[in-house]
């Protein structure tokens, strides 16, 4: 078993989040939505989480350079019923999973660790640490 954001899942909790993974990108990458808020946005999906009984699964995604974010996860979350029913041909579970969409905002959380250790103050003491 893994741990991911926060919570242990079992190996076929992540191998079907994997299936779903794909899946969704295999659909987003064929452009079949229609909202307005979707057409011509570049998705990324980055995880998805599913849950113990495999009815229910949260996938993290990120638009293309996080623009309009909002936007696009508000779109998703309206279009899931549709997205469902194509997830449904293209994994076979016993239930086609409910799908909730999120923004994964890991990305901007590691570009700020990644920018506060490049500061000055901040090379200046870990290079004090490693010479002691």
């Amino acid at each position: 078993m893994t741990r991911t954001r926060g919570n242990i899942r079992s190996q076929r909790q992540q191998r079907v989040g994997e299936l779903v993974r794909h899946a969704l990108a295999d659909i987003f990458a064929h452009g079949e939505l229609r909202d307005p808020a979707l057409v011509g946005v570049s998705i990324t999906v980055t995880e998805v989480d599913v849950s113990p009984d495999l009815k229910n699964v949260t996938a993290w995604v990120m638009p293309l350079g996080g623009e309009a974010s909002a936007e696009v996860e508000d779109a998703l979350n309206r279009s899931a019923k549709f997205l469902r029913g194509r997830l449904s041909k293209a994994v076979t579970l016993k239930y086609a999973p409910q799908i909730k969409f999120a923004i994964d905002y890991s990305f901007d959380a590691a570009d700020r660790i990644d920018e506060l250790l490049r500061d000055p103050q901040v090379v200046r003491d870990l290079g004090r640490g490693e010479s002691e």
